[in-house]
């Protein structure tokens, strides 16, 4: 007792702190050891936590920050880039095709460098040389593809099985290489997904599919009803199947966008996207059905004209209206899946410091779709980049970017982070640009 007690005196005497780390403790529960004055640590301007998606734990809570919004605007003139058009065309028709990545970089400047957000625009650096490599690829495997079909249901099944062994990598490296030569104020975009995830997450679905497709095929082949009519069920399947793969391949690309140190991460379920595949096959259903009755009542009113001047004239009478039919079964479902797409994409994807809100509304959409195709095929296709133009702007400025700090203080903080590592990453696989 009397050495506790002596123990018990030295701590209320003792003003010093304990330096941690140094203390052990005793059978009797009292924390004993050697006591070292700690220099108090000096007061520190109030900072904010570095800019990562995975904070360590022991980060600080964030400060509160106003959100400030910051709509895309897109400059592009239909003038501008026509002039643009027609060279392109004119070189890829010269050249039998070969001029087709340098057509490309140049559209991709274009837009790229008229698409501004936070006023300043983005860049695009692509080097035509390297993508030539990968559109010459491209141009071999799809024409041993295309072979392949002429000659057998089973070379054509190979085919399929060696695409979409191929596909994940091949649409890997087009995102890299994408993303790691488009900047915004001097900072590289990156893309994080690996060769494995692309595999499990698109390779899953896609073989799948791929596996349904070539059955059906082959047993479309057979002479029996009931295989007939398996192959049919088989197809059916692949049709099905589609929405899931569409979620799987948006979930792959939206999870893994990089910006220096930001990761984005998309939280939509395959719930939400089979929503968007339903309510489309709905509309087009109705679009469908909507077409058929008037058609029919308007192709009984040319039949009926027709007959006293023979079958031939009302088969001239009947062609417009099978164009119109077809130009119409387009113009509704089209636009409607495509605004409601957009918008889910772009709404749910984001990270802690950023994120995307897309307010694409279908009526603006389905009017400028209509526009843009009876004035391309009222001026015989030399109204297509005026369309291509003023889809873009309709699509860019529906988007508004969500930032929780300045963007000056961001791109800085950025800058001063980890190095960039997207232009190395990409030209490991440069030039797999595939339009993606």
């Amino acid at each position: 007792m009397e050495g506790v007690e002596q123990i018990g005196t030295h701590f209320r005497n003792s003003r010093r702190p304990m330096a941690p780390g140094r203390c052990q403790t005793t059978s009797a529960g009292i924390c004993s050891g050697q006591h070292t004055q700690i220099r108090e640590p000096r007061k520190r301007a109030m900072s904010l936590p570095p800019l990562s998606d995975t904070p360590p734990v022991t980060s600080p809570a964030l400060p509160p920050v106003a959100i400030s919004r910051h709509a895309l605007v897109f400059t592009g003139s239909g003038s501008e880039y026509f002039r643009i058009w027609i060279v392109n065309l004119l070189l890829m028709f010269l050249t039998l095709g070969l001029y087709y990545p340098w057509a490309r970089v140049r559209k991709l400047q274009y837009f790229y460098r008229n698409t501004q957000v936070a006023g300043h625009a983005l860049d695009f650096h692509g080097d035509p040389k390297q993508m030539l490599r990968g559109f010459l690829l491209m141009v071999v495997f799809l024409g041993l593809y295309n072979w392949a079909g002429n000659v057998s249901p089973v070379a054509y099944g190979v085919a399929t099985l060696a695409f979409v062994l191929l596909w994940p990598a091949l649409m890997r490296a087009s995102l890299i290489y994408r993303l790691g030569h488009t900047s915004w104020r001097g900072l590289r975009f990156q893309f994080h997904g690996s060769l494995k995830g692309a595999y499990l997450v698109i390779g899953k679905p896609l073989a799948a599919m791929a596996a349904l497709g070539t059955l059906g095929v082959a047993l479309l082949a057979t002479d029996a009803v009931l295989t007939k009519l398996l192959g049919g069920l088989c197809l059916l399947g692949v049709y099905g199947a589609a929405p899931y793969a569409y979620y799987c391949l948006k979930r792959y690309q939206h999870d893994h966008y990089g910006f220096a140190s930001l990761q984005t991460h998309w939280r939509a379920t395959f719930s939400d996207v089979f929503k968007v595949f339903m309510r489309t096959g709905i509309v087009s259903l109705g679009t469908l059905l909507a077409i058929v009755v008037v058609g029919g009542v308007l192709a009984g009113g040319a039949l009926l004209g027709g007959a006293e001047s023979g079958g031939a004239a009302a088969a001239k009478r009947l062609l417009p209206l099978l164009v119109v039919a077809i130009f119409l079964a387009q113009f509704v479902p089209v636009p409607f899946f495509q605004t409601l797409m957009q918008n889910l994409l772009w709404n749910e994807t984001g990270s802690r410091w950023v994120r995307f809100k897309s307010h694409l509304r279908f009526g603006a959409l389905f009017r400028r779709t209509v526009l843009n195709w009876v004035l391309t095929v009222l001026t015989l296709g030399l109204y297509w980049p005026f369309a291509q133009i003023a889809l873009a702007r309709l699509k860019l400025e529906a988007i508004t970017v969500h930032l929780r700090m300045d963007p000056d203080t961001l791109t800085a903080q950025l800058q001063s982070g980890r190095p960039d590592a997207a232009g190395d990453a990409a030209l490991d696989l440069a030039g797999f640009d595939i339009g993606l």
